[in-house]
């Protein structure tokens, strides 16, 4: 489990394809390895990996054709730049909401407005997964929590703080350029118990009615 708060930024510097799938060395001068050990999990760009291999300044993970499938990781070369966390620890203060590292799917940026000292950004989201992403809500963009200050159709908007683009990757982003998005998972655990069991033979239907019967609206 992570909080979505970015504790460093790496580099990918081999990307390697063994035996059908990825494997994938992450480097970091300012991630602390320190107090991590092999099987740990963290999360990079919003992707929970587990470590295979500890180096003093970064670590080696696996890629599953399940996670090439479902994230950019499949389009990634060597030298691109991730966002690092290590995984929560019970201590740890919860500053941004709960992301499991388990994405949803991608979305884009399609436009890049300057707001004060801070920018917006508008991203366009898979339809089926929009219902997901309220208004005030937070989502994990490439790991990033976030939240949610507009939306529109299949689109939402977030407002960026310099410190927050200065210490993430979100520096680099511009319209076109593709990122991990995860809902949040309250969201989608709360649709599968209203549903109940009969959704475990059909595509999720969540409407205003079964929110009414379940108690959650008026």
């Amino acid at each position: 489990m992570f909080t979505g708060i970015i504790e460093a930024t790496g580099t990918l510097t081999e990307l390697t394809l063994k035996q059908g799938d990825l494997s994938v060395r992450v480097t970091s001068t300012n991630l602390d390895m320190d107090d991590v050990q092999l099987g740990d999990s963290i999360a990079t760009n919003g992707v929970c990996l587990t470590v295979v291999e500890k180096f003093a300044d970064g670590f080696r993970a696996d890629v599953s054709n399940e996670t090439l499938k479902l994230t950019r990781f499949g389009e990634y070369r060597v030298g691109q730049k991730v966002n690092l966390e290590k995984a929560l620890q019970p201590i740890s203060r919860l500053g941004g909401h709960l992301v499991s590292g388990h994405v949803d799917g991608i979305a884009e940026v399609v436009a890049v407005q300057p707001n004060a000292r801070a920018t917006d950004y508008w991203l366009k989201a898979p339809a089926q997964l929009m219902k997901y992403i309220p208004y005030k809500g937070s989502v994990a963009i490439d790991g990033i929590s976030l939240t949610v200050n507009d939306l529109d159709g299949d689109k939402f908007k977030l407002t960026i703080v310099p410190h927050t683009a200065q210490e993430t990757t979100i520096v680099d982003f511009k319209v076109g350029t593709l990122l991990n998005l995860e809902v949040d998972q309250i969201a989608r655990y709360l649709e599968r118990l209203i549903q109940g069991e009969p959704v475990a033979t059909q595509q999720s239907t969540l409407t205003s009615s079964l929110l009414a019967k379940a108690g959650f609206i008026k």
